[in-house]
């Protein structure tokens, strides 16, 4: 059995008269790699700051094991040269291997953090934590601003150590592949899940299906009791006194919350034509940086695009260009005229503190067309991204950065674009929220471009890929980024040699591409779907033509589904069509 490093007892903590969490406890063993979940706003990052011992708690209990060694990684970091005095010759040694191995230069980790990109010095400080060889690793975020081969860097050497971890991240092929305890806190209650993060996702929707049916029955069962309550005088008999206590207990049941949110958010987004953006030619440089080289891309309706690539290569610098903010050197971009953007970016966020979430949101509109004339208030919208009523007259500078962050998507999608932008939309996003934005980008009637390192959230909502590798070479790959990582394994491609193919080689190889490519996550449920509308299809199509010929059916009856047949018929070979296209990849 293995031996606990820390255990929490009773931990509470509050901000005023809010508790974060409440009463709280668990144990983390040795070598146990454990992932922390919960909604933004119910104190992960507070919880992780009191157990490194970085702010004090209202209540409650941590004992840590005798001569424990704790590292602690913010979300974010800043870095102070005086954490390097006194440092060993041992330390120092393994701090310099982790740099080189992070692509960090010996002049960039002696600069100040005012000086450096949130990815360097996210970099440097995981390379001081991980030289400091903890038994206790703490990581708030340890993904935020780092490039996609740091991230598969990282993931690989936590998933190897022997070190026991709790991380908070959104990650979540990272918390997949490097947790095997996933603790998820909600309603200041703590649900320990033994197993990895898709074995959590399944007995946590086990857990509340089981809440749920519990709810209903305590539902039904308080019906018929309140009805006694309110028809039968209160003797004073035991047996009654029972029933009356029995029934206030009976009453906190059946109010309980029901865990889940299906929220579902669909926006009616204004039309957008067939002409989208083209760039022809285009070149952009930066100094002595080729960010891109004579680029070519015609834009189609309705596409999503993924883009990836390295920290310094041009993504960001890419999509400024498409809106404008960025000059290009040479070469046309040519935007339609119907195209409206919507643009979240991680600079772009300016709220005044002193406002209230409400009137953030009303400031753009009082009320949020959602199509088909459908209307929501702005409260009514907010709720839709997790702002409860009592949340939204609350000031924005109580919001945690998460939160921060929903409102700031909350008013980008609320002005109704065609063509959405993301620039790295997941970071400080937790888990609930990304997967209302995810339902929401899959069903999304118009165009869409994502940055990001979250490869989780990419492979579950875009079509196809742009890889940047830098020195202006940019790579169109038909497929997800786990799609495109998989077939460079398979073309046995190393990093450090991928090559932009010739103008005469590339249809031969998109040919290549498309033959080594599996189907998406989306297509993978669209052959799903259409296997069942197939089957039912074809047994509605059985079911008309007996009755055709059977000589009872009424002459109405006759003649409507005369009239449907050939509508099936045609739907059912549509979609037989679809389905032997994705067969050839499934």
């Amino acid at each position: 059995m293995p031996s606990p490093c820390l255990e929490i007892r009773n931990l509470t903590k509050r901000i005023g008269h809010r508790a974060l969490f409440e009463d709280i406890s668990f144990t983390i063993n040795e070598r146990e790699h454990i992932g922390l979940i919960a909604k933004n706003g119910t104190g992960k990052s507070t919880l992780l700051s009191i157990i490194a011992g970085q702010e004090g708690d209202d209540g409650g209990k941590m004992v840590f094991r005798n001569d424990l060694k704790v590292g602690y990684l913010e979300q974010t970091p800043t870095i102070d040269s005086k954490e390097m005095e006194g440092k060993s010759d041992e330390y120092l040694q393994r701090y310099k291997q982790y740099l080189t191995q992070m692509k960090i230069t010996e002049e960039e980790s002696q600069r100040p953090t005012s000086q450096l990109s949130g990815g360097q010095v996210k970099r440097i400080a995981l390379s001081r934590v991980l030289a400091d060889q903890p038994d206790l690793l703490i990581l708030d975020e340890p993904t935020n601003h780092l490039d996609l081969e740091m991230i598969e860097w990282l993931e690989n050497r936590l998933s190897r150590s022997t070190m026991a971890i709790l991380m908070v991240t959104h990650d979540r092929y990272f918390l997949d592949r490097i947790c095997s305890v996933i603790i998820e806190m909600d309603n200041s209650r703590i649900y320990t899940y033994r197993g990895n993060y898709s074995y959590y996702l399944e007995k946590r929707q086990e857990r509340i299906d089981n809440m749920n049916a519990e709810i209903a029955r305590a539902n039904n069962l308080y019906r018929t009791e309140l009805e006694w309550m309110r028809s039968t005088p209160c003797a004073r008999s035991s047996k009654a006194r029972y029933r009356i206590e029995s029934f206030y207990e009976l009453e906190k049941q059946a109010k309980r919350r029901v865990e889940e949110r299906n929220v579902r958010l669909e926006l009616g987004g204004t039309y957008i034509g067939n002409k989208i953006f083209e760039m022809k030619n285009v070149c952009k440089t930066f100094g002595n940086l080729t960010l891109l080289k004579n680029f070519n891309y015609n834009f189609t309706r309705y596409e999503k695009m993924g883009i990836v690539g390295n920290n310094g290569t041009g993504k960001s610098t890419f999509i400024k260009m498409l809106l404008g903010l960025e000059p290009h050197d040479s070469g046309i971009i040519d935007i339609g005229e119907t195209v409206r953007f919507g643009y979240y970016s991680q600079e772009g966020m300016a709220f005044r503190d002193d406002q209230k979430v409400i009137d953030a949101v009303r400031n753009i509109a009082e009320y949020v067309d959602m199509g088909n004339g459908n209307k929501l208030s702005a409260s009514q919208f907010l709720q839709h991204f997790l702002f409860p009523p009592e949340e939204q007259h609350s000031y924005i500078y109580k919001l945690s950065g998460g939160e921060r962050r929903r409102l700031y998507l909350c008013t980008v999608l609320m002005k109704a674009p065609n063509f959405l932008i993301l620039d790295e939309p997941t970071n400080d996003l937790d888990i609930v929220t990304l997967q209302i934005l995810e339902d929401y980008l899959k069903n999304f009637r118009g165009c869409l471009i994502i940055v990001s390192h979250d490869r989780y959230f990419m492979d579950k909502v875009v079509d196809h890929t742009l890889v940047f590798h830098g020195n202006g070479d940019v790579q169109d790959f038909p497929g997800s980024y786990s799609q495109y990582r998989d077939w460079k394994e398979q073309e046995g491609e190393s990093s450090s040699d991928k090559q932009q193919p010739k103008k005469e080689e590339k249809k031969e190889e998109r040919r290549n591409q498309n033959r080594a490519r599996k189907l998406t996550f989306k297509e993978r449920q669209e052959f799903i779907q259409l296997e069942k509308d197939i089957a039912a299809l074809e047994t509605e199509k059985k079911h008309i033509e007996t009755a055709l010929c059977g000589g009872t059916t009424s002459v109405d009856e006759i003649t409507r589904l005369s009239k449907r047949l050939p509508l099936l018929t045609e739907e059912l070979e549509e979609k037989e069509i679809r389905w032997l296209e994705l067969s050839e990849f499934a």
